[in-house]
């Protein structure tokens, strides 16, 4: 079982997804979609780190430590569809975590996630 009692099956998080998956491959080889990929990240907030300078044996050494890591969005599917960019995302469970996300995405990146 997968997360929210959904079932995987053939390497999809569900049924759901993995039906959706097959209709996008027929579309796109009928050649009504195209450039379909699938869990495609998205950088939503950059990870953050402290920049810092250490004394090496010869000279100056630039080093950095990571403060706190990125925050990724990764789409179940992406494609083009009459000449438009579509993110899209397989729903069954819209969790608080997602819906910040799917906030990010339209504001760092101007897309809007098509909810399947």
């Amino acid at each position: 079982m997968a997360k929210y009692n959904n079932v995987k099956i053939d390497g999809y998080d569900s049924k759901k997804e993995y039906r959706r998956a097959k209709e996008l491959k027929l579309l796109e080889k009928k050649g009504i979609i195209t450039g379909l990929q699938e869990q495609v990240k998205f950088e939503l907030i950059s990870p953050q780190y402290h920049f810092y300078e250490v004394q090496g044996a010869r000279k100056m050494l630039h080093k950095k430590e990571l403060l706190e890591r990125g925050v990724y969005y990764i789409a179940d599917f992406v494609y083009y569809r009459d000449g438009e960019y579509v993110v899209e995302d397989t729903k069954g469970v819209r969790t608080k975590e997602y819906i910040i996300k799917r906030k990010l995405m339209l504001y760092v990146h101007g897309i809007k996630i098509k909810e399947i």
